[in-house]
């Protein structure tokens, strides 16, 4: 996936700094809601304290002005920074070049693993193993034969890549159904992880100790909060943001 990179330049008084930044601190909660967004950063400037670089990572421009803006999301990530509109110098978006060094583009973790075919292949694997589980396979007794594919769009999403589960399945309130009175058990959700490892070296995904230590953690994360959410009288937040997964303290290392 190709991403676009939004920068808004802005110039704000010394007096209005704590203020801006406050500012900004409110509006990122949306930012991390976005599932149009991948990452943000807002930067001061040390040779000129007035002058602020906010960077924002979109899925593509798109995604951002008719997705973003034109969602639910916007009024609240607007309503903070628009005392500061008219600090304004640059809002463009800009695509990367060819032309960077070692510390240049990281390529997401949806790109790493090789994009949708490769998560339609991991799921695939993965769910044959799990229909002849005598453990986990009673789970899936009744499972949608598009349930695979449907897995593959929301890794894809939190990996990095496009954002279908959102756009067609309904986000994470919807995954978050999937899970509700199941009851699963600690012994089950580590039955679960066990495969979705195995089937991950079957079906070919990297290999490498960066990948599978995002890869994992995610695994791991994400299995947990199922249990808790799945147990009898669970009250989880129903209108959570989609999980969005990098590569942690480990980025992909390019000797």
């Amino acid at each position: 996936m190709t991403t676009i990179t939004e920068y808004i330049r802005y110039r704000v008084r010394a007096e209005d700094s704590d203020a801006f930044e406050e500012a900004y601190t409110l509006a990122a909660v949306q930012l991390a809601a976005a599932p149009q967004c991948v990452g943000y950063d807002l930067a001061r400037c040390v040779d000129e304290p007035d002058h602020y670089i906010l960077r924002i990572e979109w899925t593509s421009a798109a995604d951002h002005i008719d997705g973003f803006r034109g969602g639910p999301l916007f009024a609240e990530f607007f309503a903070p920074i628009q005392p500061y509109l008219s600090a304004v110098q640059e809002m463009r978006h800009y695509r990367s070049t060819a032309v960077h060094g070692a510390g240049g583009s990281v390529p997401t973790l949806y790109e790493w693993l090789g994009g949708t075919d490769a998560l339609e292949r991991l799921t695939t694997v993965f769910y044959d193993r799990v229909r002849g589980d005598e453990l986990i396979g009673p789970l899936f007794a009744h499972m949608d034969p598009d349930h695979p594919r449907y897995v593959a769009m929301w890794l894809a999403e939190v990996f990095g890549g496009p954002t279908r589960y959102s756009q067609e399945r309904g986000g994470y309130h919807h995954m978050l159904g999937q899970h509700l009175g199941k009851a699963i058990t600690e012994p089950q959700r580590r039955r679960w992880v066990s495969l979705l490892m195995d089937a991950a070296d079957e079906a070919g995904l990297p290999a490498d100790p960066e990948f599978r230590a995002a890869f994992t953690s995610y695994v791991e994360w994400g299995t947990r909060l199922a249990v808790a959410n799945s147990q009898p009288g669970a009250h989880p937040a129903t209108e959570a943001p989609m999980p969005h997964w990098g590569w942690g303290v480990a980025p992909p290392f390019k000797g």
